[in-house]
């Protein structure tokens, strides 16, 4: 006895239904392709800088910005000081002044915190928010690195709103890596050289896993690392060179170049070249709280 065989309708409509699912799958998969973001890229160089005021060394600044330009970092951090200030009547003049001057390297997106020259007042605070275009304290992220900038231009310790600020910006991007934490005092100093982790900053770099904080005002090169946390004071970018003037005491005018490559960072120190240096380069580690601990090695400069 003969099987009776399947109308053929039912069969195309058989067909016709994997024929769809199949369509379906493969436009799936290809918007997938379309719209799936790019990875995220590791490797991330970015620049940071001192004081450009605080009795100014005429010149500097346009070093070391020419300096930096040469090396393409993604973007500039800038530790404050970026105007002499402290007088509400010549303030507005000097952020043009400013302006002008970053004017041939503004293809660079910078970042500057609020120094104590920047910020000494209402009208001042007024001033650097419309000229920099960041609020006083900040954050914003580049690839896997997180950057929190805070405001203590006017004491030189970390004011409790500022510290409210880091943690909940901390505690809103806990996810990202690598973070930094820019201000423009080292408010931590005393304590970092105390080796003393269990102060407010701290207590919060340790909770929210900030490996480095940096900071610039007092113009001199120097680094502690307390509890896996990495301290940089930023040497000057212009303000003048104050105590012993001596490059191995930390007294140099330059500025630093930053990798973040994974989930760490590693740091550059870039001495400028005669007439204002000798363009020495050294690691992080060959700084400590006093100036050199390691002897520096001399790098072929870039014009």
């Amino acid at each position: 006895m003969r099987r009776a065989s399947r109308p053929r309708s039912s069969l195309n409509r058989v067909i016709k239904t994997l024929t769809l699912t199949a369509a379906v799958s493969i436009s799936i998969g290809a918007a997938a392709l379309l719209f799936a973001q790019p990875p995220v890229p590791a490797l991330l160089r970015f620049a940071i800088l001192g004081d450009r005021t605080g009795e100014t060394v005429p010149g500097v600044y346009q070093s070391v910005w020419r300096e930096i330009a040469a090396a393409k970092p993604a973007f500039v951090i800038g530790a404050g000081d970026s105007i002499q200030g402290l007088n509400d009547a010549t303030a507005e003049n000097e952020w043009t002044d400013f302006a002008h001057t970053l004017e041939p390297f503004r293809k660079i997106p910078y970042f500057p915190a609020p120094g104590n020259h920047d910020v000494w007042s209402e009208a001042s605070a007024k001033l650097f928010t419309t000229h920099t275009g960041h609020a006083l304290h900040y954050s914003f992220d580049k690839g896997l690195a997180h950057f929190t900038v805070l405001d203590n231009s006017r004491s030189d310790d970390m004011p409790p709103a500022e510290l409210a600020f880091l943690e909940a910006d901390l505690k809103a991007h806990e996810a990202q890596p690598v973070k930094f934490i820019v201000s423009h005092r080292p408010s931590w100093l005393f304590n970092a050289i105390l080796a003393n982790p269990n102060y407010p900053l701290g207590q919060l770099a340790a909770k929210y896993g900030v490996h480095y904080i940096i900071a610039g005002h007092v113009h001199e090169m120097m680094h502690l690392n307390v509890a896996d946390v990495e301290y940089i004071s930023v040497p000057s970018a212009g303000g003048h060179l104050r105590a012993s003037v001596k490059y191995e005491d930390g007294w140099f005018f330059g500025y630093i170049l930053a990798t973040v490559d994974g989930a760490k960072a590693t740091f550059e120190i870039h001495e400028l070249p005669p007439p204002n240096g000798e363009a020495r380069v050294t690691p992080l580690s060959a700084w400590g709280a006093a100036g050199l601990v390691n002897t520096p090695r001399t790098s072929t400069h870039t014009q």
